[in-house]
């Protein structure tokens, strides 16, 4: 007890670092268009999901999600019409750590697109979770 008196401020930010883990914990957990990178690969492997990559030309060139399609996130809303034929199948927004693609994962929404995910992280979130990294061009 001496102890919490003498360093209340470590209690307290250890109580309010704890509060922001479990409130981040709960957000995560109800938002079903975010994936992780093992849900990412999971949906993939077994659903044939398109992952698009909408960083810049030279980030994409850098190292991107093997076989992801690029489209900048400035172009997306008009070279959507290249993803009809995926209107109907899962489609897996990805960027450097998730906010961007958060973007467009809306904008694809709007459009009518049905089954639209957000990578959680990122690239970054998919080379920390070990997959692979692919530096050919999608043709």
């Amino acid at each position: 007890m001496e102890f919490l008196q003498q360093n209340w401020y470590w209690a307290a930010l250890a109580a309010v670092s704890g509060a922001f883990l479990l409130f981040d914990a709960i957000r995560q957990r109800g938002d079903s268009s975010s994936l992780s990178p093992v849900q990412a690969t999971l949906k993939i492997n077994r659903e044939d999901a398109l992952v698009i990559d909408v960083r810049e030309q030279s980030e994409y060139a850098q190292g991107h999600i093997p076989n992801a399609k690029h489209i900048p996130l400035g172009a997306i809303e008009q070279r959507a019409g290249e993803l009809e034929s995926y209107r109907e199948r899962p489609v897996i927004l990805c960027c450097a750590s998730g906010a961007r693609s958060s973007g467009a994962a809306a904008t694809l929404r709007k459009l009518g697109f049905q089954h639209v995910f957000n990578l959680q992280g990122g690239l970054s979130g998919w080379q920390s979770a070990g997959q692979p990294v692919s530096r050919k061009r999608k043709k």
